[in-house]
């Protein structure tokens, strides 16, 4: 979610958003294909992107690095969000987005069939990574400005349904088509026809919402100021985080809450792929595909559910522990599977789902903990963003890292490592700030 203030267009009635022709349309004519959409590109560059490499011949330490420097654009995409309310509307900047995001994955089906192809997919893949940032704060304002309190939170639950429509549909769909191309036309071939044809339906979906999304591509801008009055606030905003009492531990608790989990998100699926005589688990793509996208993306979803039910019923202080148990699950999980090496697929996707609940239950923790120990105050929103972004920091810091790291230790004693990288989380629980209001059976 980006910082971006609503702008609260007029609306023809409560809940309903005016299209671009004026008449009213339902929420639902437009909230599933916008935050599809988002979803779609965001899934491409931060899971796509590392298991194609690895099919493709390149070694861990390198996708690790690379998809590491493309997750920059969602930690610091706070420092231009801003600027963005300067712009004629929020409509304007997703649909262009949305079909930048179009072009971009057009071009990386060509960029595949070049002699230079993996410096060629990085710039494309960077451009759909800053597209895909900025889609996601403007769509977020569009969201907030269209639709009143009673009614973003009324179809929160279809937003975060359909941008996790997404994750199923590119790992349990379109990795399930490219492990069949692969087969059928080789790798580099299958690879540049799956982006070819997402490169089509995010066009159309763009095309789609250009009609259906409210407001007009054309609009004055709200912001008073110019550039400089935003560059201004900016400055406030990123001061007044910093001098939040015990804002320092604040951001080192985060990282470390996110350390283990960057290191195991990303050495694990490709675990999975790696040749058994590497160590691996040596499953075919489309194996992975039903493994991560079905299995895996369920047991994600009901882990978050859970997760958050649980927070709510005991308050964040009394459960952050358990939350930090269970994002150690997946390191305990995959230790596991590297010790044991089992071949059945069935064994292999239980193991997954075991390992995608318990990443589900605790994630929540810290995004719960940014909102209720870090975020309020008097820029709220914008410092929501702002923690987010340092939680996505550390997150990229640990991704960078990890592939040097299993390279030299080999896959059993890696997992093993991410086991002790999550403990300075715990022992930090003794000395970071929790939020004081929070009660038993609060909603969180």
């Amino acid at each position: 979610m980006s910082g971006s203030a609503p702008q609260g267009p007029g609306l023809a009635r409560a809940g309903q958003a005016p299209l671009a022709g004026g008449a009213p349309a339902t929420p639902m004519r437009w909230v599933p294909t916008l935050y599809f959409v988002q979803g779609m590109q965001f899934f491409v560059v931060m899971l796509i992107a590392g298991l194609m490499f690895k099919n493709l011949g390149v070694g861990n330490d390198q996708i690790a690095r690379w998809t590491a420097v493309l997750g920059l654009a969602w930690a610091i995409k706070p420092l231009w969000s801003p600027f963005l309310e300067l712009a004629r509307s929020k409509k304007l900047i997703v649909v262009a987005m949305q079909y930048l995001g179009a072009a971009g994955l057009g071009l990386m089906a060509l960029a595949l069939q070049l002699p230079h192809w993996f410096g060629a997919a990085l710039i494309v893949l960077f451009l759909i990574a800053y597209a895909s940032a900025t889609h996601d704060i403007a769509c977020d304002g569009l969201y907030m400005g269209a639709l009143d309190e009673k009614r973003q939170a009324a179809y929160a639950g279809w937003q975060g349904a359909f941008f996790n429509g997404a994750r199923f549909f590119i790992t349990g769909v379109v990795l399930k088509l490219a492990g069949y191309l692969e087969g059928q036309m080789g790798v580099f071939n299958a690879w540049s026809a799956v982006f070819a044809m997402l490169c089509v339906l995010v066009a159309l979906l763009a095309s789609y919402n250009a009609r259906a999304l409210p407001g007009a591509l054309s609009s004055p801008p709200v912001v008073s100021g110019g550039a400089a009055g935003v560059a201004a606030m900016l400055k406030a905003v990123v001061l007044d985080f910093f001098r939040k009492p015990g804002i320092w531990r604040a951001v080192l608790f985060i990282v470390m809450f996110r350390f283990a989990e960057g290191q195991v998100q990303t050495i694990g699926p490709l675990f999975l792929l790696e040749a058994r005589d590497k160590g691996g688990l040596g499953l075919t793509t489309g194996q992975v595909a039903d493994v991560y996208g079905w299995v895996g993306t369920g047991a994600f979803l009901v882990g978050s559910v859970l997760g958050g039910w649980v927070t709510s019923r005991l308050s964040l202080r009394r459960a952050m522990p358990l939350l930090i148990v269970a994002m150690g699950v997946p390191n305990a999980t995959f230790y596991y599977l590297a010790s044991a090496l089992p071949q059945d697929l069935p064994h292999i996707a239980a193991a997954v789902g075991v390992e995608m609940f318990g990443y589900g239950f605790g994630f929540v923790g810290m995004i719960l903990y940014i909102m209720q120990a870090v975020a309020p105050g008097r820029f709220q929103t914008a410092h929501y963003a702002l923690g987010s972004g340092v939680m996505q920091l550390g997150f990229v810091f640990a991704k960078s890292i990890s592939g040097d790291i299993q390279l030299a230790m080999g896959y059993q004693h890696f997992f093993a490592w991410t086991i002790a990288c999550g403990l300075p989380a715990l022992l930090l629980l003794l000395w970071v700030p929790m939020p004081r209001a929070a009660q038993p059976g609060a909603a969180a």
